[in-house]
């Protein structure tokens, strides 16, 4: 049939406002769309904005006359569908292109747009844009390569970008706009911002995104911006949407999004006035989801099927056998006709609508621009196209509803559940089958999407299996219930227990007996991950390789990114350590001289990274540095999961100097205000949670002076004003941070003061003394407490600093091997030895599974027998006994005074 251009302009005029005006007032295009002269007005359209004052007007004066040389070609018969949509869809390509180049360039001029993208999704990506149609595009950036000024955050400096652009496209004029832009489709859309960093979307994407997310993605495409990055991209994120295989719960997934459409379009209003020709039963969304539900379940298998448009895809499924060739053509046929009623639609007003008017006027309106007769010639015919669509998407829904427990989802009948608890053993199964119903009614947050419910009914069977094969069911139950509460969204933990069923029985175990790791677990669920790598039961290495792990900087890392990172690192050690422990994988002592490698890894890198910052403003002190020393058992190198970090600061150089940077500082309130930089990098909470607790309380002024000191000062208030027990502190000391050659010269100055020579009765007094004060302010916090009872640990470092400060032997931070060198130059009993190891290595497992001191509950106690290398609890009391007893003859015999061991 040949194009019809005089009765398209005719209909224009007569029953499409917006076209109308559009034919008033550009001339030369409508003379040229008289002359049906189809492709020269198509060209005079796209150079329609050449002489425009800005990037905006240019694209605004494009999209009016290009919308208005497609719509009359569409009109006449001269241009099919495809034809249309997909030059609507290149202009949005360009037009987004443009936006990015130009907001970049208003603040780094004449850049080019590496390191920006733009993803089309939708009609967009599918290169099936209509009318009025806004687009979906995600905007991604590359913090390494992103244009910016270089003092600019890199994250900043995206989102500017972004809201710039989108101003371009959005923004109406005279003129009119450009485009709508939704950026609802990004990652966590609620919470994240306009762009996205590349690293952040992967990380979404490989973890966390849900069945409706690949969906969009199937028609994903790089369409703006650095084209290259977007495609290398969309290359990563293949094995996402592209899945080789589909396992029951992913096609259960299908099945609740295929539920989940049916049931919003099913309060539609019924074919007639207002219908809406998108949305509707039997509309253009089914059939497009009707072709991306075949999509997800064949495609990772078939490449043939991975297309973006919904004929093409169509007609791929019919060749490969998955749907008839009839279906693949009256839907394909019915689609093309829907899509061009929602075109007569959205030409009348340039609205973004796809519903048919109510007014009998108005839809007869409507009827004559398309060519019909009346409005109810148009509804017969939308009634015979929707009844095919909707029967074969009923179909669609039917071959998927079997892989669905219910609608939307099912839940377990009471009495059912009640049941399996009672098989599974639990004491009062109506209670625990109550409770775990109630977790569903909407109390609790991360159970109230159909999504979590399903993937939770995915794994209950399992679970309650696990939670009553642990150590403590009800406990281990609770805590679960706990963790629950604790988290935005369980969907994650869900599919990894799903997926890793072997970390069931490890939860349990967790939760049964861990309570500082089940405090963990339900502050970052996350926790749980590292652990389906064999190498999270492999102790950590050492410091320099800790720290370079931690030192790997990310794109777009700040100040604020590198703690969380750290944070982040650092817990997920710290929490496969506490795994290790209560599984038995590795003694305690090793595991507590990992925790003291790990502390002072992260201690290293927070302490450059503070002064890198610190350095922006303040420059450098010549010849001065910061040098950390640690104490206690941070300095013997053996921590356990409670211990805090007692640090010294010190600083080299001359203290009259001055810092050469913008806001230059005098050399001591320099460095005091570094160490406080320090400090609050180890300490201060961030939104991945705590680190370290810090204690400075040991420095030279205490508790109530500047919290760092030059080595001058502290060389001379060792020498003249420490009392004895500073001096024992001391004998722990170990250099953390500092240059070889500061730790080398405090090393030196820590030996000579601790080899000075005493007064032996005056050092046994000291002693004697402040073992008193502590037994009168501290006391034992239950019978477990190896640490403060009579005949532990504390006494046994007394004697151990005692005897180092007497004879000036053994001096080494680490308390086993001081003991070790001590007993060998004969001046402490070899039972010590032993001692140390049996207390030190309870002290390390008991701060997990005994955390209160109190003897805990009989799973627990059989994980402490278990770590600290005995056969039952009998066992393990009888060395504690016999530990403390040797502790308690040799105190007896180093300072005649009989301990009380109980």
């Amino acid at each position: 049939m040949n194009p019809d251009w005089t009765s398209a302009l005719d209909r224009a005029r007569t029953h499409a406002p917006y076209l109308a005006r559009g034919l008033e007032i550009l001339p030369d295009l409508t003379a040229l769309l008289a002359e049906g002269d189809g492709e020269g007005a198509l060209d005079w359209a796209r150079r329609a904005g050449v002489d425009a004052p800005d990037v905006g007007a240019a694209l605004r004066r494009e999209k009016r006359a290009l919308a208005l040389a497609l719509a009359i070609g569409d009109l006449a018969g001269a241009f099919p569908l495809a034809r249309v949509t997909g030059e609507l869809s290149a202009f949005a390509d360009r037009a987004l292109d443009a936006a990015i180049a130009d907001a970049l360039r208003r603040r780094v001029p004449d850049c080019e747009p590496g390191g920006f993208i733009a993803l089309a999704l939708g009609k967009h990506g599918a290169r099936e844009l209509n009318y009025s149609s806004d687009i979906d595009p995600i905007l991604l950036y590359d913090p390494a390569r992103l244009p910016r000024r270089e003092r600019d955050d890199p994250g900043e400096a995206a989102q500017r970008t972004a809201r710039t652009l989108v101003e371009t496209m959005t923004r109406v004029t005279d003129e009119g706009y450009v485009l709508r832009v939704d950026l609802r489709l990004r990652p966590a859309s609620e919470v994240s911002p306009l762009a996205i960093s590349v690293d952040g979307a992967l990380t979404h994407y490989e973890s966390s995104a849900l069945t409706w997310e690949r969906a969009a993605f199937i028609r994903a495409r790089a369409c703006a911006g650095d084209v290259a990055a977007g495609e290398r991209f969309l290359a990563v994120i293949r094995p996402f949407v592209w899945r080789k295989s589909l396992d029951f719960g992913a096609i259960s997934e299908i099945g609740r999004l295929t539920q989940q459409i049916r049931a919003s379009t099913g309060s539609a209003v019924a074919l007639g006035p207002g219908f809406n020709v998108k949305k509707g039963r039997g509309g253009i969304r089914e059939v497009e989801f009707y072709a991306q539900v075949h999509q997800l379940i064949h495609g990772g298998r078939n490449p043939a099927l991975r297309l973006r448009g919904t004929r093409a895809t169509l007609d791929a499924l019919a060749t490969e056998g998955l749907i008839p060739a009839e279906d693949a053509h009256v839907l394909g046929q019915a689609y093309d006709r829907l899509r061009t009623v929602e075109h007569r639609l959205q030409m009348v007003r340039d609205q973004q609508t796809h519903a048919l008017p109510v007014q009998a006027e108005a839809l007869d309106n409507v009827a004559w621009l398309d060519g019909l007769a009346d409005g109810a010639a148009l509804l017969a015919e939308l009634a015979g196209l929707t009844e095919t669509i909707a029967t074969r998407y009923d179909a669609l829904i039917r071959a998927n509803a079997p892989a669905v427990p219910g609608s939307p989802v099912a839940m377990p009948a009471q009495g059912d559940l009640r049941d399996d608890l009672e098989r599974l053993g639990f004491a009062d199964p109506d209670a625990v089958a109550t409770r775990i119903d109630g977790w569903s009614s909407g109390r609790m947050r991360a159970l109230r999407s159909d999504a979590a419910r399903t993937a939770f009914e995915t794994i209950r069977p399992d679970l309650l299996a696990a939670l009553a094969a642990a150590p403590e069911p009800e406990r281990a139950l609770g805590r679960f219930e706990q963790l629950l509460n604790h988290l935005p969204s369980a969907i994650n933990l869900f599919h990894l227990l799903e997926a890793r069923p072997g970390l069931l029985a490890q939860l349990a175990r967790i939760l049964s007996i861990a309570p500082p790791l089940a405090d963990a677990l339900a502050r970052r669920a996350d926790l749980l991950d590292p652990l389906i790598d064999a190498s999270a039961f492999e102790l950590p290495g050492p410091v320099p390789v800790l720290v370079d792990m931690l030192s790997r900087a990310e794109a777009g890392d700040d100040y604020e990114k590198v703690l969380d990172r750290i944070r982040r690192k650092v817990g997920e050690w710290r929490f496969a350590l506490g795994v290790q422990l209560i599984e038995g994988r590795n003694d305690p002592i090793a595991i507590g001289e990992a925790l003291a490698r790990i502390a002072e890894a992260a201690l290293e890198v927070l302490t450059c990274e503070s002064l890198n910052h610190f350095t922006h403003k303040h420059g450098v002190v010549a010849g001065g540095e910061l040098v950390v020393l640690g104490l206690g058992r941070m300095g013997g190198g053996v921590l356990t999961h409670a211990s805090d970090l007692d640090l010294i600061y010190l600083f080299t150089g001359d203290f009259h100097r001055e810092s050469d940077g913008p806001r230059p500082l005098g050399a001591t309130l320099y460095f005091n205000r570094l160490s406080q930089r320090v400090t609050a990098a180890l300490s201060v909470p961030t939104a991945e949670g705590t680190l370290y607790e810090v204690d400075t309380r040991l420095r030279p002024s205490g508790d109530q002076g500047p919290p760092a000191a030059s080595i001058e000062s502290f060389v001379r208030y060792q020498h003249e004003q420490a009392w004895t027990w500073e001096h024992m502190a001391l004998c722990r000391a170990r250099v953390l941070h500092g240059s070889p050659e500061a730790r080398a010269e405090l090393e030196r100055i820590i030996g000579e003061v601790l080899r000075m020579p005493r007064d032996a009765h005056k050092l046994r007094a000291d002693v004697l003394e402040m073992r008193a004060k502590m037994a009168q302010h501290k006391q034992p916090k239950g019978a477990l407490d190896v640490k403060l009872l009579r005949g532990g640990l504390v006494d046994l470092e007394f004697l151990v600093h005692h005897a180092q400060l007497r004879h000036g032997e053994g001096l080494v931070p680490h308390l086993g091997h001081a003991i070790t060198a001590l007993v060998a130059a004969g001046l402490l009993p070899p039972t010590l030895e032993q001692a140390n190891a049996v207390l030190s290595r309870f002290l390390v497992a008991a701060r997990l599974l005994a955390p209160d001191c109190a003897v805990p509950s009989q799973a627990a106690r059989m994980a402490l027998v278990r770590a600290c290398g005995y056969g039952d609890w009998p066992e393990l009391e009888s060395a504690l006994l016999a530990a403390r007893e040797a502790v308690g003859t040799a105190w007896r015999e180093t300072f005649a005074e009989t301990l009380e061991i109980t």
